[in-house]
C-alpha cells in the first residue's frame, strides 16, 4: 500500500470511530466496519490504539450486509458465552467477540500450568465454541510490566500456548487457533497501580467469522 492510500486510510478510520458510531447498535457497527476498513485497516487502528483485540477483529471483518449478517450470530454467541463462564468479560466488537480472562483466574502467580479452575473455566468455554464451529480463535497472551521485557514476552506466549493445547486437547479443532504473546506491550489498563496491573495480566479469546462463515452471510445476505 502506497503511503497516499495509507495516510487515506488512516484519516478515514480515525473519522469512522470518532463520529457517531458510537451510538449504533452492535448489527450496525459489524456491517459498517469491515466496508470502511478491511484488513489493512484493522492493522492501522490496532497499531494506533494499542488495542491488539480491535485491530484483529476488524482485519477479519467482512462488512456491508455479510457483516450484520455474522453480527447476529456473534450477538448470539456472545450471550451464550457470558451465561456459560460467568468469570469471563465478554465483549462484542464489530463482527468478532472478546473474552477476556485475568490471568489469576487461569493460572497461579508467575505461573504458565492452567490450574483446576482454570480447566473449568474453558471446559465451559468449549461447549459454547463448539457449538459455533465457523469461527477461528485467535488466543493472546499478555502481562503487566514487572520483569524484563524479554521474560513477559516468554510468559504471555508459554501462556497463550497452554491455553491453545487445552482447547485443541478438549475438541476445538485446532485448525481454528492462532496463537500470540504480546507480553507487556499492550496494556488495556493502568501498569501503575497493583488493581491495573492484576488487570494487564489477561488471556483474551477474538472469535471471528472464518471463510465458510463469511460465504454463508454473504448468500444470506443476497437473498
Amino acid at each position: 500500500m502506497n503511503k497516499l492510500k495509507m495516510s487515506f486510510l488512516t484519516i478515514l478510520c480515525s473519522a469512522f470511530f470518532i463520529s457517531g458510531c458510537a451510538s449504533w447498535n452492535k448489527t450496525q457497527k459489524g456491517a459498517a466496519v469491515g466496508t470502511v476498513a478491511g484488513g489493512a485497516a484493522g492493522a492501522v487502528i490496532g497499531r494506533a490504539s494499542d488495542n491488539t483485540a480491535l485491530g484483529a477483529i476488524i482485519g477479519a471483518a467482512a462488512g456491508g450486509a455479510a457483516g450484520a449478517v455474522i453480527g447476529r450470530q456473534m450477538d448470539k454467541q456472545a450471550e451464550e458465552i457470558e451465561k456459560s463462564v460467568p468469570d469471563a468479560k465478554v465483549e462484542r466488537v464489530g463482527e468478532g467477540i472478546v473474552v477476556e480472562f485475568s490471568s489469576n483466574i487461569l493460572f497461579g502467580f508467575d505461573e504458565s500450568n492452567l490450574s483446576q479452575d482454570a480447566k473449568k473455566n474453558l471446559d465451559k468455554l468449549v461447549v459454547v465454541l463448539e457449538s459455533y464451529a465457523d469461527t477461528n480463535i485467535e488466543i493472546q497472551g499478555h502481562t503487566d510490566s514487572k520483569g524484563s521485557e524479554a521474560y513477559n514476552q516468554n510468559l504471555s506466549e508459554q501462556r497463550a500456548r497452554m491455553v491453545s493445547r487445552y482447547l485443541s486437547a478438549n475438541g476445538v479443532a485446532y485448525s481454528r487457533l492462532n496463537v500470540k504473546g504480546f507480553g507487556e506491550t499492550a496494556p488495556r489498563y493502568e501498569n501503575d497501580t497493583a488493581n491495573g496491573r492484576a488487570q494487564n495480566r489477561r488471556v483474551e479469546f477474538l472469535i471471528t467469522a472464518n471463510e465458510k462463515m463469511k460465504a454463508e452471510a454473504e448468500k444470506e445476505a443476497s437473498n
